[in-house]
């Protein structure tokens, strides 16, 4: 009777392949450190792709589901776009920023809480908001960064680049079609 190899025993690997869309190039990762390299916010995480990608691989999960890597991400693209091997990299970030939020492994970020904000606002408007952001984020998250943003927000009112009332975009009931639409097929998996 055969035993089953550590790789084959990695349920967290598996998971995170299951829940990527072509998250199995992630199996020919070389470790060459491009996609760390490309990274705009690489200073800022506590893990590097690269890193990550080892550490998944490894079956670490809480190491991984606990790192700011996925908050600090601007998703650029840049890291899946020069990878050597065509790993979906900034995909992966976004299936363990899913996962981290769903069990609550987070720490020492609100990005959840802003991300909500913003994808309310999208979804009832098509748009972000960046007034009802301000508003409804800072203030009641973070009142006294709040008063920090004051005077680029009036520089961004008095210039036309931010409104006191949200708008919304042509056709918004295509647009919240697709996202309910999108939701469905998300329950099903």
């Amino acid at each position: 009777m055969a035993t089953a190899t550590a790789a084959e025993n990695n349920t967290f690997r598996n998971e995170v392949i299951a829940q990527t869309p072509t998250g199995h190039r992630m199996l020919h990762c070389l470790q060459c450190g491009t996609c760390g390299g490309s990274c705009p916010s690489g200073a800022d995480m506590e893990l590097t792709p690269r890193a990550l990608i080892a550490l998944i691989n490894a079956g670490q999960r809480d190491r991984v589901l606990s790192a700011n890597t996925m908050w600090a991400c601007v998703s650029c693209y840049y890291c899946t776009v020069r990878c050597p091997q065509e790993i979906p990299v900034t995909d992966i970030i976004y299936t363990l920023k899913r996962l981290s939020i769903a069990e609550r492994r987070y720490k020492d970020t609100d990005a959840p809480a802003l991300a909500k904000t913003f994808t309310d606002y999208v979804d009832k408007y098509g748009r972000s908001f960046e007034f009802g952001l301000a508003t409804g984020y800072h203030l009641l998250s973070r009142p006294l960064s709040a008063l920090k943003m004051g005077p680029m927000g009036f520089s961004m009112f008095t210039r036309g680049r931010m409104s006191l009332l949200p708008t919304k975009i042509r056709n918004i009931d295509q647009l919240q079609a697709i996202i309910q639409k999108a939701r469905e097929i998300g329950a099903r998996r």
